[in-house]
């Protein structure tokens, strides 16, 4: 199972916000691809990057940082990076791959525009996935400030049969707010899924991946981390160590 950490951008620093607020902003870093050094030297393979002024603003803000971190600039190795954020357009999906972006994260373009979004995919074959991005189980789109309507678990067949190749589901409730994780929403997806699914939101001490782990063997193949690395709740090398070890 992967542990993914998050570098979030907002105004040309990494951040954290609280339940996807753009005003409950804390700033980690003035400098996100030090961040994101900062990750790889302690071993992770993996960066979940997000544009979050893309995501606000519906197109892409700061790839020139991006770019600079799937370079690997300044870093021992190249991480493979799955990035989200103000994607909504086949043009902006393939110049973040020619950047080297190893797969992308597709919210409201998933949700909104199904036709563009099974274009994607067919473009893009097996670089797709879609943020599914809940409170009290509906599903936020546009930065998580609109209502979609639907449901994960209702959204789900359609998104697959379109071609997508993993799925993040993020309880927004929890998101930022060190409250654990939300064990009987991610089943029920793992679950109904047949693809690939990520946990976000609530992930903030070991115990929450230990209590997610079980999943793996169900399709369960990452966790996403974000303010808990960053505030020593959960001790990333730590975590690292012990999924490792699970093998």
């Amino acid at each position: 199972m992967i542990l993914f950490p998050a570098v979030d951008i907002k105004d040309g620093r990494c951040v954290r916000l609280k339940q996807g607020l753009a005003d409950q902003v804390t700033v980690f870093s003035d400098d996100p691809t030090a961040m994101a050094r900062h990750w790889v030297d302690l071993g992770s393979d993996w960066l979940h990057v997000i544009d979050l002024d893309g995501a606000f603003s519906g197109k892409p803000v700061n790839e020139a940082l991006i770019r600079a971190i799937c370079s690997g600039q300044g870093m021992e190795k190249t991480p493979s990076v799955q990035l989200g954020g103000g994607i909504r357009d086949l043009d902006t999906a393939k110049s973040y791959v020619d950047a080297g972006v190893t797969r992308l994260i597709i919210g409201t373009m998933a949700l909104e525009d199904p036709a563009g979004f099974e274009k994607l995919c067919a473009a893009l074959p097996g670089r797709i996935g879609v943020s599914l991005d809940a409170v009290d189980g509906k599903l936020k789109t546009r930065g998580w400030v609109e209502d979609s309507g639907l449901t994960a678990t209702e959204a789900l067949p359609r998104l697959v049969d379109a071609g997508a190749s993993f799925i993040i589901y993020t309880d927004i409730s929890r998101d930022g707010m060190h409250s654990g994780v939300n064990l009987e929403a991610m089943t029920a997806l793992v679950e109904a899924s047949a693809v690939p699914v990520l946990a976000a939101g609530g992930v903030s001490t070991l115990a929450d991946i230990e209590t997610l782990y079980p999943l793996h063997a169900k399709g369960l193949q990452g966790v996403i981390t974000g303010r808990a690395i960053y505030e020593g709740t959960l001790d990333f090398s730590e975590a690292l160590a012990w999924l490792r070890a699970k093998g």
